[in-house]
Parts: structure tokens; sequence; C-alpha cells
């Protein structure tokens, strides 16, 4: 009920020319964004200080809780995988280690692969809406796109960005480009989604470069070539036993 009210809200605002609520924008977001399953592939390619590398991945998600992800290309890392359940993440090495390894807490924060993504970023399908207090700083022009800019200010202490400013695609309805801060308001990561598709009666990202600003690389690109909503996903993906099959 609550989202149907929103939903009607949003198109007065619309009908009447006048900018939504902060609460509008990011329930508009989750409704892009947020997804209850899904089946993906995609390309990470790595930009460092001397050199670019490319990984590619498929992964399955159920909520914000559930995901596996299993790295195809390169050879080096073909057959690794990590299992999120939770606050938890299992992280599979195949041969000649053939071990599962887990990684907790801030532990999370770190980089996959050398990346500039970390593992909560990679397995990240939680809502705005439910995780941070925002309001509407104004409208400007970023990439092309007409954007409304919001402030985000994190509702608990375990959210891994404290606050974003977050500018959101007035059409669209996706946030095309964000700076992530910690509560110091060191800035930690920038974002952009550069190019998006409409599929499923939504709009997603395809292309999105990241940035670490404590690193001294030069960025990534993640990259979603496919996805697969509301996938018929077996529950032993989401086991540790999975890890080996």
């Amino acid at each position: 009920m609550k989202k149907f009210i929103i939903g009607i809200l949003m198109i007065s605002s619309f009908l009447f020319g006048q900018t939504p609520t902060a609460e509008e924008i990011l329930q508009k977001i989750d409704d892009n964004m947020v997804f209850e399953k899904a089946i993906t592939t995609a390309k990470m390619i790595i930009h460092g200080r001397s050199r670019s590398r490319t990984i590619t991945s498929k992964s399955w998600a159920k909520g914000n809780d559930l995901a596996m992800v299993e790295y195809l290309s390169p050879a080096r890392e073909k057959g690794t995988k990590m299992l999120k359940t939770k606050n938890k993440l299992w992280i599979y090495t195949p041969e000649p280690t053939d071990r599962i390894i887990s990684i907790s807490g801030h532990l999370l924060r770190q980089s996959v692969m050398g990346s500039d993504l970390s593992y909560e970023d990679m397995t990240d399908n939680s809502s705005m809406i439910d995780n941070y207090e925002a309001k509407v700083l104004g409208d400007e022009v970023i990439l092309g796109r007409k954007c409304w800019i919001l402030e985000l200010i994190a509702k608990n202490k375990k959210i891994a960005y404290y606050s974003r400013k977050i500018w959101v695609d007035i059409e669209r309805l996706l946030p095309i480009k964000e700076e992530r801060f910690a509560k110091s308001g060191k800035l930690l990561k920038t974002t952009e989604i550069t190019e998006a598709f409409f599929q499923d009666n939504r709009w997603f990202p395809r292309h999105m470069p990241f940035k670490d600003a404590l690193s001294k690389g030069k960025g990534t690109e993640y990259i979603l070539e496919s996805i697969e909503f509301d996938a018929d996903i077996p529950e032993y993906y989401f086991t540790k036993a999975g890890l080996k099959r």
C-alpha cells in the first residue's frame, strides 16, 4: 500500500511539474534497481597504474541476503566463487588450494580482485529508502541528463557509506553520478552510470565506472552484459556445499 501511495504522489508531481520529495525519488530508484531474484553475467575492466585486466563473472542473487558469484575468466581466476549469506561471505578457491575462507565485518569493504569495488559493492542489492534519510538539494545537468541532486545520510552505523551525494536522472530515475563518504566526511568512492537499458518495465545500469578515492589505480569499469529478473534459482546455490558443485 505504501509503494502504491508513493507512486500516485510521484505521478502527481510529474503532472504538475513539481519536484517530488526525497522519499519518492528514493522509492523510484529502488523500483528500478532492487530486485527479488536475478541471474547476471558481467565483466570488470580493472585499470591499474601500469596495465588493465578484464575479469568476467556470472552471478545468482536473491534479495540482499543471498548471492553467489562465479568467476569465468581469466584462467587464473576461473572457478573462484563468492557466497554471500546476510552479513557473511565465503570465498572458494579451486585447485591447487581447494579451500573455503570466511570474510565478515570490516573485511567486506576490501577490494575484490584488486578492483575499485568492495565485496559489499559487488553483492549489494539493498534498498536506498530503507538505509538512508535524504533531502533534495536542487537540480543540475550531468552527463547530458537533467538530474535532481540528493544528499543521503545513513540510518545506522553498519552501512558501508555514511553519506552519499547522488545525481538522479529525472527521466530514468537512476543515480547516474554518486559520491560516497565516510562519517568523517572523507570521500571514499565515486561512481557513474554512463549507459542504461530498459528491460521488464525498469531502467537498469549497463556501464558503471567506479573509482576508489583511496586507490592509486585508474578506476574500474563494471559492465553488465545480461540480466534475467525473477529467475528460477535452486536453493543449493546459496549453500557452502554449492561452492564446490
